[in-house]
């Protein structure tokens, strides 16, 4: 080998040996520390990790102190570039935390010192939080917006904050008294469950409130502060809770509002926490995400002996905010209720006992006015989801059908007492006036709503037909804007002999809800199929399925179910033949007929437009003689209404005056 070629060989190794001098200079070691550290803290275990300044355990300790409030999120902690001088080593640990729906991302600055051939971390609570000092760990705390109101006709507020108190015992104010006594005197006076009381004070600790029952503070509110105040213990403080004007005020329809249960927070993921209202039932449950808003969430930095007293009594905040998540409010929902028509639609059921409804619309525009379920409907949306069999409304549908046969309303059918299908025997209504049988026009028929001369003519409307005309008229079709559940009615396309027979006068397999035939009576004066509105924004996330023909199945426990058992056919999406003016206009002079020769003559004297109507009666269950439910329609100008009694007797004499008290009553 040359000279110049071991000359070259060894400067080579010079070069070789200085670079690896200078790359172990301690770089990976403190690299490996480094990123030690940051899994470490990720994990929320610092054991593994030697401290320079701070035994690893106290320091995991002090860890998990200062990030308890954030259990059981954790951070995602990666160590940034690394600047090497000397013994020391200093990198930015760069903090990612999901909190809630958003991220909260911070660095601080991390040092390392080389002791012996280890590099240690120099422990400060700044490796943590920016700037925390020793002492002082994180809170976190949730801003829950005030709850968004529910607003019907002209945006007038029907559920919005109103003032209430929450009733109950204050232990840390009975002095001397025995816990049970005052417990139960307050309990008999604001009439709640004495026993079950006594036991909720006396499993209560020592400095509780034990709420008994919230009460509505009005100047009417039957027990006075002073009542509950001169029980040992007893205290009334003021509150603000969302409310309808009164406890039954459409509650079907709208739902309630209550703190959540330990149930529904544990089902929510973490959404709700305790002490949040939501809804339950009706609106106030589909649209709950619209009308709560989102909480706000707020991160702070405080001493961790700071009490609740102290942060009250300070002038200026002790704490200082390090992360913040702004509450969003709920939007109001807007829904097309008016108050005055739903309140008097309630008061003319007080008194029925059965269960009941009453609902109009508007026939312009499809807005649902008013949907009210009486007392005896126990909590359940009679209005909206009930499942019944229509009876002789249903007639509007057959003429319809029979219109498109061929039929005028002054064609002749033929009224008997009695006709027998397939064996079935059936008859007119009793009463029937004798002068009424016989061969009378289709719009006599109408008007004292024959049986007979409906089912007589069977055999010249098929079930397809009658399944065709109810669709015209609204029934059993889709209801894309109402924004609610409901039961829009079923009337199956296929049915023969008996069964065939019995739709023809709104039974057998034929079931529509109140809220279906008020459809059906606005889509008459309306002269086109009517498709009820209900909620004006609905959040296209909550919005119901449109018409689900399955929520009678919904119920609240609390409810009555409706009395059908049969299985309703989902409903049509749209009409498959839209009633025409022409055809509307036939079915609005026999509507007519009704109230001017036939058995709702009692309306003739309604103030205003001329009413039209129609009444229906349809047998339900097995008892002799059967139980009938007591239906009546009409249209009066721009409205429609339709009134129902579960167990009521006649049409014409149960529910006929009820509607009459109603549209009187509107104006």
């Amino acid at each position: 080998m040359g000279n110049s070629k071991k000359i070259a060989l060894a400067l080579i190794g010079l070069i070789l040996g200085t670079s690896l001098v200078a790359c172990d200079d301690g770089r990976s070691g403190a690299q490996a520390a480094a990123k030690q550290l940051a899994s470490a803290v990720a994990g929320l275990d610092l054991r593994p990790v030697a401290f320079d300044g701070r035994a690893s355990d106290v320091a995991n300790d002090q860890l998990n102190q200062v990030f308890k409030a954030l259990d059981p999120v954790k951070p995602s902690v990666e160590a940034g570039d690394l600047k090497l001088e000397a013994d020391t080593a200093r990198f930015p640990l760069n903090y990612s935390w999901k909190i809630d729906s958003a991220e909260w991302k911070y660095t601080v600055s991390a040092e390392l010192r080389k002791s012996g051939d280890k590099w240690l971390t120099v422990w400060s609570p700044g490796l943590l939080v920016p700037d925390l000092a020793e002492g002082e760990i994180l809170s976190k705390s949730t801003q829950t917006p005030q709850r968004a109101d529910i607003l019907g006709a002209q945006d007038v507020q029907l559920v919005t904050y109103r003032p209430v108190v929450n009733v109950g015992i204050d232990k840390p104010q009975l002095g001397g008294a025995d816990p049970a006594d005052a417990a139960t005197k307050l309990a008999k006076l604001v009439g709640i469950d004495p026993a079950a009381y006594v036991q909720q004070v006396k499993a209560s600790g020592p400095e509780a409130f034990v709420p008994a029952i919230t009460l509505r503070d009005t100047s009417s509110r039957s027990v006075t502060d002073a009542q509950i105040e001169a029980i040992p213990g007893g205290r009334a403080i003021a509150d603000k809770l969302p409310l309808a004007p009164t406890r039954s005020f459409a509650r079907a329809v709208l739902g309630t509002v209550g703190e959540a249960s330990a149930e529904q927070i544990e089902k929510s993921d973490g959404a709700l926490t305790a002490g949040d209202v939501i809804g339950t039932g009706g609106l106030q449950q589909q649209y709950d995400a619209q009308l709560r808003g989102t909480a706000g969430t707020v991160i702070r930095v405080q001493r961790a002996d700071l009490t609740r007293e102290e942060i009250q009594a300070a002038p200026t905040d002790p704490r200082r905010t390090v992360f913040e998540i702004p509450a969003a409010p709920g939007t109001p929902l807007k829904t097309t209720l008016d108050p005055k028509l739903q309140q008097l639609a309630e008061d003319t059921l007080v008194g029925v006992k059965p269960a009941s409804a009453i609902v109009a619309l508007r026939p312009s525009t499809g807005a649902v006015l008013a949907a009210a379920s009486g007392p005896g409907s126990n909590g359940y949306n009679t209005a909206m989801l009930g499942q019944y069999a229509p009876g002789s409304t249903f007639k509007v549908v057959d003429s319809l059908a029979m219109l498109r046969s061929g039929f005028t309303p002054d064609s002749k059918v033929e009224c008997t007492p009695t006709l027998t299908v397939d064996g079935r025997k059936f008859k007119n209504a009793e009463g029937y006036p004798e002068e009424s049988l016989g061969s009378v026009t289709l719009r006599d028929a109408f008007a004292h709503s024959c049986n007979t001369a409906f089912i007589s003519v069977r055999d010249k409307v098929s079930q397809a037909q009658l399944e065709s005309a109810a669709t015209s008229l609204g029934v059993a079709v889709e209801a894309p804007k109402l924004g609610a559940d409901a039961f829009l009615g079923s009337v199956p396309g296929e049915a023969k002999g008996t069964e065939h027979a019995a739709a023809m006068i709104g039974q057998g397999t034929v079931l529509m809800s109140p809220l279906s035939a008020a459809i059906m009576a606005a889509s008459v004066a309306k002269g086109a199929p009517v498709s009820p509105v209900l909620v004006l924004n609905p959040d296209a996330a909550q919005a119901a399925s449109p018409g689900a023909s399955e929520a009678a199945g919904t119920q609240p426990a609390e409810g009555a179910a409706p009395s059908s058992t049969v299985t309703a056919e989902a409903p049509a999406q749209t009409a498959e033949k839209p009633v025409t003016k022409a055809e509307a206009a036939s079915l609005a002079d026999m509507m007519r007929a009704v109230v001017t020769s036939g058995h709702a003559g009692f309306l003739a004297d309604v103030p205003g437009e001329p009413v039209g109507a129609k009444t229906g009666t349809a047998e339900f269950g097995d008892e002799n003689p059967p139980k009938t439910h007591a239906w009546i329609i009409a249209a009066h100008g721009d409205l429609a209404v339709a009134v129902f009694v579960e167990e009521g007797g006649l049409g014409a004499t149960t529910s006929g005056p009820l509607l009459k008290k109603f549209l009187v009553a509107a104006g």
